[in-house]
């Protein structure tokens, strides 16, 4: 029978505890497990790294979320990124990323990978021409997207950018994680991969760190799932519960962080003090159309650049009061930042650098005109 998204969030993965019947499924906190004879685990379970059954819940719901046979939970997003890198790629070997990635993965590929030997080249997502004239022949191993991106907010067509990767022999990776599962679900589009940051949307809460791979192939999944033990970044078994806690409600977050977003939207759009919008739920975005086919709705992440130019940004992010001046996102309170000088910083001087002007919003559940009335008075 095939399930709702909601249906999904609350029961994959999830059924009552067989001993006792407990609803929500226990933190199972051990680190080794008693076998039943040498060479013999009971249900398979031996140690925690290699298995736990609180995090298996959450890679079972993960993947039925996302619609792939197989899904695994990290001790971060990076981490998630890493492990995948590593299995898949090797010394010598290419990737095509996003030309304004989210910091933290183009500082793993600046700083740690590319020292490994992995190269990589920066692209415009958004223009499937630009990607296919990144791809080197032979050497492109992994067509990295990030839709919306992180912080600009630019649009992929995952169906025609997973035809440019396929074509070449590379795999297409989707970090899903503005969107969440909710909105998108890229593998429906031909993506091989989905990344996601747990620690976002998906968590919900903002008191847990965590990543998540879902994949297209089973195999893959479980060449991925032996770099999971073999590598070792894990996430643990409370954080697991804890992300489990927060997928339950997932959707009917999603909703109201897109109804407050949109508002909030709207209304810098008109402001005299924002020079420019960036949302791809205004018809404006040069993405608009591309996201419509492929979101359930645009999310609840807003990017503007400031009149008044980047000391004018500062003074914006330094003046709210329900807005709290934080990296990270997609939590239940909204959050604003100065990409260039937090989360982006590592890519200061980078062909990914962020204008300086610019303002990252992150619109939570609250009252929307509380929100609305925090940004006019913070504006100026």
């Amino acid at each position: 029978m095939n399930h709702g998204f909601e249906t999904l969030a609350i029961h994959a993965g999830q059924d009552p505890e067989a001993r006792t019947g407990a609803v929500i499924p226990p933190i199972y906190q051990t680190s080794t497990y008693a076998q039943d004879a040498v060479g013999a685990p009971r249900l398979g379970y031996e140690y925690s790294r290699s298995g736990n059954p609180t995090r298996d819940a959450l890679q079972e719901c993960l993947a039925a979320l996302e619609g792939g046979p197989v899904g695994l939970a990290f001790a971060s997003g990076l981490a998630a990124e890493d492990t995948l890198l590593r299995a898949v790629c090797q010394p010598g070997d290419h990737v095509v990323i996003p030309d304004d990635a989210y910091g933290g993965t183009y500082r793993l590929f600046a700083r740690v990978a590319q020292r490994w030997g992995l190269e990589f080249t920066p692209a415009k997502v958004s223009d499937p021409d630009a990607i296919r004239a990144a791809v080197q022949p032979g050497r492109t191993k992994i067509v990295w997207l990030e839709t919306p991106t992180n912080p600009l907010l630019g649009i992929a067509d995952i169906a025609a950018l997973a035809a440019v990767a396929h074509d070449a022999g590379a795999l297409l990776v989707v970090d899903n994680t503005f969107a969440s599962p909710y909105l998108q679900q890229p593998i429906a589009h031909g993506a091989d991969v989905v990344v996601h940051s747990t620690t976002k949307y998906i968590g919900g809460h903002s008191d847990v760190v965590g990543g998540a791979l879902v994949v297209a192939d089973a195999g893959l999944g479980e060449e991925l799932r032996y770099h999971q033990n073999a590598m070792g970044a894990i996430n643990g078994p409370f954080d697991a519960w804890l992300t489990l806690r927060g997928i339950k409600t997932l959707g009917v977050r999603m909703d109201r962080h897109c109804d407050n977003a949109e508002r909030l939207a709207a209304y810098l759009d008109g402001h005299a003090k924002v020079a420019q919008v960036i949302y791809p739920g205004l018809p404006s975005h040069p993405g608009h159309e591309v996201a419509a086919k492929q979101m359930r709705r645009f999310g609840g992440m807003i990017s503007f650049r400031a009149s008044g130019g980047e000391d004018h940004a500062v003074e914006i992010c330094n003046r709210t009061k329900l807005f709290v001046l934080a990296e990270s996102l997609g939590g239940v309170e909204s959050l604003i930042e100065h990409p260039g000088r937090m989360t982006h910083a590592s890519a200061a001087g980078s062909p990914l650098e962020v204008p300086g002007d610019l303002v990252r919003l992150s619109v939570g559940i609250e009252t929307v005109d509380d929100l609305l009335a925090d940004l006019e008075q913070a504006l100026g």
